[in-house]
């Protein structure tokens, strides 16, 4: 789970404005980390398959989520997957 402290900073980094909590942009940081995160937890509890449904649905929304970007706005899906490490 993310701190306040760990969230604000991740918003700081990917919002587009001042005021923006909610973009496209924003939301697959958050994800990122908490993937990252949770991941990190599975690599110590290989048994946990709850959290590791979870680490799947968040997975599959981040996918959803940069699908969306890639579709409305290539460029800005370029930036921010080279700025969060995503590129396969």
């Amino acid at each position: 789970m993310l701190t306040k402290r760990q969230k604000s900073t991740v918003v700081k980094e990917a919002q587009k404005h001042d005021k923006d909590t909610g973009s496209a942009e924003v939301q697959v940081g958050l994800l990122t980390k908490r993937i990252k995160e949770l991941s990190d937890h599975l690599k110590k509890h290989q048994k946990d398959h709850h959290s590791r449904r979870g680490l799947l649905l968040m997975v599959g929304k981040r996918r959803r989520f940069l699908q969306y970007l890639k579709r409305e706005d290539e460029k800005t899906h370029g930036k921010l997957v080279k700025k969060l490490g995503l590129e396969a």
